[in-house]
């Protein structure tokens, strides 16, 4: 086996060149690279691209894959198409480049592929999963929310068997997205010994965040209620604004600022329905999508963070973003006994954690606007567990753990 140091990887993700997502551009791309691990890459074009190219990205190469980012629905089988026609070259570069190990993040039919060709140059295969799109796909269809119900289900028992009865199976390693989601992937016979939960952190020294005690009291003024991310309708963000409606009752200068948009303008106007429902639109803002940096600026003059999420199947299995977020900013959260949430939470002493109602979840609000005192202590607790447990450095640990275990013949530390 080769030493760390000397680690060849072939990547094949879902996300798109060049990869902004943080688990694939800092974890693989800034961190593992950093430690030594040669990376290539297998990425379909974001941007409009006829032809596919090869370049060179974080001291590695990428196949860049053509696209088609028409909204017809020839033009989106085109595009998935494309995809798979540039993740034939695995088989090509497994021959040619003598990787170590293939690595697939979120893809089935590739997956596949990646198999064979690790299997013919006896490298190992390592999946990634960090969303369950087989039961994402079969949720759509059953609720209703699915532009094509047929097709999302078809799709969604294809991937279903393809996840759990060839990939995982055949996979020497899998990577999943939290806690909750190895107990639901052990659920379906995976072994316990093949599966690592990793879950999401930030780029610490990019978050901006001042140091001390943070404590806002601004009596006579407005007090933010800040939610960072979609508006989709999955979220069921509606169950804020009747929150923040209760919240009103009590403290009259609140107003609710929603940092994001919807994947369709439907999921907008529900809100705004809503709002107009319960007689607190004047206090409801929506931005839409934001830069990064400018959503952040919300966060940094916030009084309360909130993070909820719809105990759904779907929602459980996530590793919240958002709420790391927050606390990296020395933000106090309110959030709801989501998995990783609530375990977070309990070991921070970062925020509330109280059960998905929306009176639980107002007077938690309520109890932070008016001690302004409290919310700064709890800030800067989120803050030092992000420090300590969720910047990509000690996430890069836990990766670098495993792939010493599968390719190096060594052990994972306990």
């Amino acid at each position: 086996m080769p030493s760390v140091d000397k680690v060849r990887l072939l990547f094949l993700a879902a996300d798109k060149f060049p990869p902004f997502r943080v688990d694939v551009a800092v974890l693989f791309g800034r961190e593992m690279i950093g430690r030594g691990y040669k990376i290539d890459w297998l990425l379909q074009s974001d941007a409009e691209c006829q032809q596919p190219y090869k370049t060179e990205w974080q001291s590695g190469r990428v196949w860049v894959g053509a696209t088609n980012n028409g909204i017809s629905r020839w033009n989106r089988l085109k595009k998935h198409l494309l995809d798979i026609r540039n993740d034939l070259k695995v088989f090509r570069l497994t021959k040619q480049k003598n990787y170590h190990c293939v690595l697939v993040k979120d893809k089935f039919i590739s997956a596949l592929l990646a198999i064979i060709a690790a299997g013919t140059r006896k490298a190992r295969f390592v999946y990634w999963l960090s969303y369950p799109f087989p039961e994402a796909s079969l949720y759509r269809a059953q609720n209703g929310s699915a532009r094509y119900p047929l097709f999302y289900f078809v799709r969604g028992w294809c991937f279903r068997f393809l996840l759990y009865h060839i990939i995982m199976p055949k996979a020497d390693h899998i990577f999943v997205q939290s806690e909750q989601m190895k107990n639901d992937v052990m659920a379906n016979g995976v072994e316990v010994e093949k599966l690592t939960a990793v879950p999401m952190g930030v780029e610490i020294a990019k978050v901006p965040y001042r140091k001390g005690l943070q404590v806002l009291d601004r009596k006579g003024k407005d007090k933010k209620i800040v939610y960072l991310g979609t508006v989709a309708r999955v979220r069921k963000i509606d169950f804020l604004v009747r929150v923040f409606s209760l919240v009103r009752d009590l403290v009259p200068e609140a107003r609710l600022y929603l940092v994001g948009g919807g994947d369709d303008p439907v999921d907008e106007q529900l809100i705004i329905n809503e709002a107009a429902r319960l007689g607190v639109a004047d206090a409801v803002v929506i931005t839409g999508f934001l830069p990064m940096k400018t959503a952040w600026e919300y966060v940094q003059t916030a009084d309360v963070c909130v993070s909820p999420f719809c105990p759904t199947f779907i929602l459980n299995s996530t590793s919240p973003t958002k709420l790391i977020e927050y606390m990296a900013m020395g933000k106090a959260v309110v959030g709801n006994d989501h998995p990783e949430q609530q375990q977070v939470l309990r070991d921070s002493s970062g925020g509330l954690c109280v059960p998905y109602r929306e009176e639980a979840f107002a007077a938690a609000v309520v109890e932070l606007l008016r001690n302004p005192q409290k919310a700064a202590a709890m800030g800067r607790n989120g803050r030092e567990y992000v420090e300590r447990y969720r910047t990509y450095r000690a996430i890069a640990d836990i990766v670098e753990q495993q792939f010493r275990r599968i390719l190096c013949g060594g052990q994972a530390d306990e």
